[in-house]
């Protein structure tokens, strides 16, 4: 079963930690793109607190008690739930055939793969999108800002903060009439499953010498390749 893509608040955290593994550097010097350098460094603080204390932990115990299986079947569902945004991403960056692939995509995981518990369409050779309204805007021209280390989200820049909030509405769960109960417990269940996914990457950024600057730098270089 091909790997699946991870929920929208912690997939930059893993693409970033990605680049971290690939060889970004950091020198010291005060970075261009971070002009709120202290204040940032001050939320990374509080956000590691937070996840020493109580994601990582509840990741820890969800990745070793959980069947690989049933892992693999979480994280396809909510990564199927971005499909949505993905499609009205693509078309909005001029990207009609990307657009349609990922509408199949959805069409096929929704129906085939038993509300996305499963990937039949990576079997069918259509590859997931990854598109959000933080590259839509810089395809459109719209400069990412300063850095910004926001509580619990973790890195972003001030054109994609918007993103973490506007991209849920296009998501089929957002809608969802069962109530509160389940929406939070469907957040918290990605969440978990997304930390527990980070988990390989942690020695390796406590490796790193600043792993702040280590974060910053792979986030920015890995949101420039994305919309370029």
């Amino acid at each position: 079963m091909p790997a699946p893509t991870v929920a929208p608040a912690w997939r930059a955290t893993l693409l970033l930690c990605v680049a971290v593994l690939g060889g970004c550097a950091t020198t010291g010097k005060r970075h261009p793109g971070d002009p709120l350098e202290p204040a940032n460094r001050d939320v990374w603080a509080l956000n590691q607190g937070i996840d020493r204390a109580a994601l990582r932990p509840a990741a820890t115990i969800y990745h070793e008690n959980t069947p690989t299986w049933v892992q693999n079947c979480v994280s396809n569902f909510f990564a199927n739930l971005s499909s949505p945004r993905n499609a009205l991403h693509s078309l909005l960056q001029g990207k009609p055939a990307e657009a349609g692939q990922e509408t199949l995509r959805f069409v096929l995981n929704t129906t085939l793969g038993l509300g996305g518990l499963f990937d039949p369409a990576a079997d069918a050779n259509l590859p997931r999108a990854n598109e959000d309204l933080g590259q839509t805007l810089g395809v459109w021209g719209v400069p990412p800002g300063p850095f910004l280390m926001v509580p619990l989200l973790g890195p972003s820049t001030l054109r994609d903060l918007p993103s973490s909030i506007v991209d849920r509405l296009t998501e089929p769960l957002f809608w969802y009439s069962g109530g509160s109960n389940a929406r939070w417990g469907s957040l918290t269940l990605s969440v978990l499953d997304t930390r527990a996914r980070l988990l390989p990457l942690d020695a390796t950024l406590a490796k790193a010498y600043d792993p702040y600057g280590f974060v910053r730098d792979a986030f920015l270089q890995r949101r420039l390749y994305l919309v370029y």
